[in-house]
């Protein structure tokens, strides 16, 4: 048995032209807080501090539209989506979950991000 205790990181990948349009989106549009990124890995990238985890963004080929998500609870959900329409991010509604609301929205290189919120 493993003793899970909590998500350390989350790793996105952008092409390599998209790093700097990348970073820009994580840091100004979601509020992602840039943190230092260690220099061991041979190809560049950012790394950002999201409440108590670690955001990292990498760069590799495009893969196309994907299922593969993420996906974050937030406090309040309407004030979430209302940021990102006024950031002209697309959202795509789903399903709701028993005790959840959540809908999706993509980064701009496709990435799949999930906000939910729990019904009280």
């Amino acid at each position: 048995m493993i003793n899970f205790k909590r998500t350390d990181h989350i790793n996105v990948c952008v092409p390599p032209e998209g790093l700097e349009q990348a970073h820009a989106f994580y840091r100004d549009v979601l509020g992602f807080e840039p943190i230092e990124r260690p220099d061991v890995f041979g190809k560049p990238g950012y790394w950002f501090k999201m409440a108590d985890i670690e955001f990292h963004v990498g760069i590799e080929k495009p893969i196309g539209k994907t299922f593969r998500h993420t996906a974050f609870e937030v406090s309040d959900l309407a004030a979430a989506r209302k940021h990102l329409h006024q950031h002209g991010v697309e959202i795509f509604e789903e399903p709701d979950i028993p005790n959840r609301i959540r809908f999706t929205f993509n980064d701009p290189f496709g990435n799949r991000m999930e906000l939910l919120e729990y019904n009280k």
